[in-house]
């Protein structure tokens, strides 16, 4: 089984799993406690920080351990925003951020905060200047992840963070996907992170809150990591995390340049063997291991499903997925397709012949897919005055793009096909279906069940 899924979870680094079951035997006890066995736990502990946060690049007394990176996340924006209250409630997200910090959002708002989302373009990136526009005098805090977990992007964090400084306002990062590639440039000032993303074991986040930034830890407190993160120190753990960001760090370098060839390689072979494929996010600032695309008239669900069962462990942003029924939120804000998707994230020391095998299922995985889904029937296409009507009502995406992609040729050039749908799916996968085939997207406009989405043929 080839695993290519390393940006949801990495497999345990071998340091890690020497380092977890070194410790169980000196870091067990209660490192708060000054009797023998504690002073050894408390060492032990001061110790894996030390590592960590010169990995960081923050100073030891700035980085607490908690109990996962989405904690880490939660935590840090409740402590910021409560911390600068008197400055005001105002909090600046990036569009294309992760779930926890946008729930985080979520729960700021309802709680009578105002949030600013700022955009991003086609590949996934914001623009410095957005961020600057979006500030203001009651802005509290700004988030922004140093790489897209979906896509693999990487943000201009550096430039943002100068932005946020100038206008003295903090700016907290989520470093989950690249601290395992390099510390983060630039004055940020406050940065989550989580092990199991560098192949450290899961239950272990980093949050890290730099000197002279206002923070006022929210919910029950204890006098354990700086009053940051409540409960006993899981010390083992612990270590494992800070000994394989240490090793994940020691093998960046090469592994880096031999993971980008292998992800190119993907991102060249790919649209060259299955037609009709996008593949997203920006092809220069991205992460060494992440390569993504959407493949046209394909369920993204079934598609993961046909390539476990060929051997290979893959994720997906596609909306057709049991769980949710939505477009990937980072896909929607991007503008791009989002059926059929598919997410390949190397893990460090990936066998080169598992990519080669893998570009070798692919195609056809993809070409047997669409041969099931099939043509609309006639009955499915009609003519009202001059426009040409597809009724996918009750069809989810996608169907609507596939019914869409055969009529298409049976309006004259310059005519239009009036698409019914009532996927919310469909709002977003139409439309990049007319930017990738050169037709023109006129719009929706609301009908008697779903909506109707109108195309014009140009070519």
């Amino acid at each position: 089984m080839a695993y290519f899924d390393a940006a949801s979870s990495a497999p345990l680094h071998p340091v890690a799993r020497q380092a977890l079951l070194a410790s169980l035997d000196e870091g067990w006890a209660d490192p708060a406690r000054l009797y023998r066995e504690g002073r050894r736990a408390r060492m032990v502990l001061d110790a894996a920080r030390e590592a960590a946060a010169e990995a960081v690049g923050c100073r030891a007394d700035e980085l607490v351990f908690v109990s996962s990176g989405t904690r880490a996340v939660h935590a840090g924006i409740a402590g910021a925003l409560a911390g600068r209250r008197r400055a005001g409630r105002h909090l600046i997200v990036s569009t294309v951020e992760h779930s926890s910090v946008l729930h985080s959002a979520e729960v700021h708002e309802a709680a009578g905060g105002t949030v600013t989302q700022v955009p991003v373009d086609r590949g996934g990136v914001v623009d410095p200047a957005a961020y600057g526009a979006a500030l203001r005098a009651d802005t509290a805090l700004a988030c922004l992840q140093s790489a897209n977990h979906e896509v693999g992007t990487e943000q201009p964090v550096a430039e943002v963070a100068e932005v946020c400084r100038a206008a003295g306002v903090p700016l907290l990062v989520d470093a989950a996907q690249s601290l395992g590639w390099g510390p983060v440039e630039g004055d940020w000032s406050l940065l989550t992170a989580s092990a199991h993303k560098w192949g450290g074991p899961a239950g272990v986040g980093l949050l890290v809150v730099r000197k002279g930034v206002r923070f006022a830890p929210q919910g029950p407190v204890d006098e354990r990591e700086s009053g940051r993160a409540a409960g006993f120190e899981n010390i083992p753990a612990i270590v494992a995390a800070a000994a394989s960001l240490r090793a994940v760090r020691a093998e960046a370098a090469e592994e880096a340049l031999r993971l980008r060839e292998l992800t190119e390689r993907i991102r060249v072979r790919v649209p060259q063997a299955v037609p009709d494929v996008e593949v997203v996010g920006d092809p220069v600032r991205r992460l060494p291991g992440v390569v993504t695309f959407s493949c046209l008239y394909v369920d993204g669900e079934t598609l993961l499903h046909e390539l476990d069962r060929e051997g290979f462990s893959v994720s997906s942003g596609s909306s057709c997925t049991s769980s949710t029924l939505t477009p990937s939120h980072v896909l929607r804000a991007m503008g791009v397709l989002s059926e059929g998707n598919v997410r390949v994230s190397l893990p460090l020391g990936v066998a080169e012949e598992d990519v080669e095998r893998f570009l070798e299922v692919l195609p056809g995985a993809v070409a047997a897919m669409r041969e099931k889904l099939g043509a609309p029937v006639a009955s499915q296409v009609a003519r009202e005055e001059d426009v040409l009507v597809v009724d996918s009502l009750g069809k989810r995406c996608p169907i609507p793009v596939i019914e869409l992609a055969k009529v298409i040729r049976d309006v004259p050039v310059g005519g239009l096909v009036r698409v019914l749908s009532d996927d919310e799916a469909a709002r977003l996968d139409i439309p990049a279906w007319c930017e990738m085939r050169g037709h023109e997207y006129v719009g929706e406009e609301p009908a008697d069940r779903g909506t109707a989405y109108l195309v014009r043929r140009l070519s």
